[in-house]
C-alpha cells in the first residue's frame, strides 16, 4: 500500500527562511516523485514512530544540511492532486521555519538540481503545483 495513494499520506511542509524575509526553495529534479524542474518549498512524509517536529528537523538536515532554529506552526492544508492518472491525497501540515543561510546547501544534489534564496514577491518559475495555494492561505503570516 502506497501513502497518498491507498491511503491518506501525512507530510510536515516547511517554508524554511532567513528571518530577513529570504526563503529558500528547492529546483526538483529527475529523482523526485513528480513535478520535475520545479521550485517548491520543501517537505517529508511523517513516519510512523516519528513526531512532525522530528520529521521537520530531519528533513531540513537532510535538506538543506542544516537545523531548524525556530519553527511555527502555520496550519494544515488537504492536498488533492492527480499523478499519472492516479488520484493522490496528503494532509500538509505547514511551517514557518528560520535556518542559518549561510550553513545552508543543496545537501541532495542527486534530488534536487538547485537551490536559492527569494523574496516572497520575487519567486522563480515554474513554481511547484501546490505552492501557490500554500502562499495565498498564509499569506501576511509568512
Amino acid at each position: 500500500m502506497k501513502k497518498g495513494k491507498d491511503y491518506i499520506g501525512v507530510t510536515a511542509s516547511y517554508f524554511c527562511h532567513d528571518g530577513n524575509g529570504n526563503y529558500l526553495l528547492q529546483k526538483r529534479g529527475p529523482a523526485c516523485r513528480d513535478e520535475h524542474g520545479r521550485w517548491d518549498n520543501g517537505g517529508g512524509a511523517v513516519e510512523f514512530g516519528d513526531s512532525v517536529l522530528d520529521t521537520i528537523r530531519k528533513e531540513i538536515r537532510e535538506e538543506f544540511g542544516t537545523d531548524a532554529l525556530e519553527h511555527e506552526f502555520l496550519g494544515y492544508r488537504d492536498v488533492f492532486r492527480e499523478q499519472e492518472g492516479v488520484k493522490t491525497h496528503w494532509i500538509s501540515l505547514d511551517f514557518k521555519v528560520r535556518i542559518d543561510s549561510v550553513e545552508a546547501r543543496n545537501a541532495e544534489p542527486h534530488k534536487f538540481t538547485d537551490i536559492g534564496w527569494f523574496q516572497l514577491d520575487k519567486l522563480p518559475e515554474p513554481l511547484h503545483s501546490q505552492l501557490p495555494l500554500a502562499l495565498r492561505n498564509y499569506e501576511g503570516r509568512l
